[in-house]
């Protein structure tokens, strides 16, 4: 079958107003980016006219500033789901105009099938190479599976964006399985281990519903992140302190357990100090996604495997994997994000889950999301996925920001994303706060003793010993968030007065 070759801008020019487009990619990695850079100018031009032009935009996680970042600028995005990290996109939520949806990533897909965000209207679906074979068309995915399996298949109308950036040979490195869509007797993902494939290694798609395909060679915008300072690293350090000794103890086997660890520098500085400590045996990943970190240790054979959803890399990072495509077709699985995030298959491997908050306060409830409990920061992503089901759920965090005026740990959380209920260590420059088999008093003293910074903890000590009445989890609800007021009044938690609340 001819498919028709469309532009970029021909390409944008078929998308309506109030229409549902649903994405390939996952993190900045592997999203359609040539419609979008004319679709935003696009509803530029019609804004400027008069007429009104918005779209809803669904992904599997974050993606990058061509879609949310100038969409969102050029004030084109009716609807949003499950994940942002981008600062336009921020700055337009945070002013109302952008109705977002913070969702976990491991459910999108099943939402999707049951039809809770409507009608998809188009699949827009970055690929590296595409085929005919028993009358269906065929495509190679790029350097992240997402929802492609499931939006394929439901959308209306699909437009392949053939990008020869990414090499033709990235399907080796997929496994694009998606359950049956049945409510009771649910199929098992048959994932044992990191390193098992259970579907194909390309996505089928109807060809009656592919409209065209646009020829592009971009790279990805992939961002890269600072080097972890000795601050970092020393939160790094104590991390792999703590598994070598409940290795030590028998808590983890002495082969290890699969390691899952969030985007950003602090991920990064835990794998770093796992790949260095000589007290940490070579291990697997089962993650969202795999930084440069774990690409290099992959090529030093100190990552045994890993499997992900995104390749969330630098574009000279992604082409050593092209450039070591026998290695890691052989090390590498990126999946689907309904495989990846798939509870079932975190609490089978037993996976040691470690992700970031924005603040933790005394008892373990974490925010990863908001600022002074309104301001969007960041969405949950796939944290909670990973936190709720992993074996030992942990949160690392340097103890302050903003030069010292914010601290992370606060006596209550302004926002909860993973409740106490399910995080076991908190992890700071400070030190380790093991939660687990403690009460609530027991956990705020680990916190503060172990976590805090040494500006804070007297404030700290004050409310838990002074301040709050006792009872179960000792809080004061008029005190509970006098941090929070008072970095809004005066610009630093520091000069908190907890007489101002009582």
């Amino acid at each position: 079958m001819e498919y028709r070759k469309l532009t970029a801008l021909e390409a944008a020019e078929l998308v309506n107003d109030g229409d549902m487009m649903a994405l390939s990619g996952f993190t900045p990695n592997a999203n359609p980016k040539a419609i979008f850079r004319e679709l935003s100018k696009r509803a530029v031009r019609l804004h400027e006219q008069g007429i009104p032009f918005q779209v809803g935009i669904l992904t599997g996680a974050s993606s990058c500033q061509s879609v949310e970042g100038d969409m969102a600028a050029a004030k084109a995005l009716k609807f949003r789901a499950p994940f942002s990290t981008n600062k336009d996109f921020r700055e337009h939520t945070n002013l109302g105009e952008v109705d977002y949806e913070d969702m976990h990533l491991g459910h999108m897909a099943e939402r999707l099938r049951r039809g809770f965000y409507g009608q998809v209207d188009w699949a827009i679906v970055e690929v590296s190479d595409y085929w005919e074979a028993d009358g269906e068309c065929r495509v190679a995915l790029t350097s992240a599976g997402g929802i492609v399996s499931t939006i394929v298949r439901l959308a209306k109308r699909i437009i392949l964006e053939h990008n020869t950036f990414h090499n033709p040979n990235s399907r080796f490195l997929h496994d694009t399985w998606e359950p049956r869509e049945v409510w009771e007797n649910r199929e098992v993902m048959d994932i044992h281990s990191p390193y098992d494939r259970i579907g194909k290694d390309y996505v089928t798609i109807d060809p009656r519903k592919i409209v065209g395909i646009i020829e592009s060679n971009i790279p990805e915008e992939a961002r890269a992140f600072r080097e972890p300072d000795e601050e970092i690293m020393k939160i790094g350090h104590n991390v792999a302190d703590l598994l070598a000794n409940d290795m030590k103890a028998g808590r983890i086997p002495k082969t290890f357990l699969p390691i899952q660890s969030g985007v950003g520098a602090t991920g990064n500085a835990v794998l770093k100090a796992l790949g260095t400590s000589p007290l940490i045996p070579n291990f697997n990943v089962y993650s969202e996604v795999v930084q440069d970190a774990a690409i290099n240790y992959m090529l030093e054979g100190r990552i045994q495997y890993a499997s992900a959803t995104a390749m969330t890399v630098t574009n000279e990072a992604l082409q050593r994997v092209y450039a070591n495509m026998d290695y890691f077709s052989k090390h590498l699985t990126i999946r689907q994000s309904e495989i990846a995030n798939s509870p079932e298959v975190i609490r089978r491997l037993g996976v040691i889950a470690i992700n970031t908050p924005l603040e933790c306060d005394l008892y373990g409830n974490e925010n990863s999301s908001h600022v002074c409990g309104s301001a969007l920061m960041n969405g949950i992503g796939g944290s909670c996925d990973y936190e709720r089901n992993g074996y030992i759920s942990i949160f690392t965090t340097p103890s302050t920001a903003k030069g010292g005026r914010i601290s992370a740990i606060v006596p209550m959380c302004c926002h909860v994303d993973s409740t106490e209920h399910d995080v076991d260590i908190i992890a700071t420059e400070q030190g380790i706060a093991d939660l687990r088999g403690k009460g609530p008093y027991r956990r705020a003293l680990e916190v503060i003793e172990h976590c805090a910074h040494p500006d804070y903890k007297p404030l700290l000590r004050d409310y838990l010993n002074k301040i709050a009445p006792m009872g179960h989890e000792p809080q004061h609800m008029r005190a509970a968030l006098a941090f929070h007021d008072t970095f809004l009044r005066k610009g630093d938690m520091r000069l908190t007065n907890f007489a101002e609340y009582i």
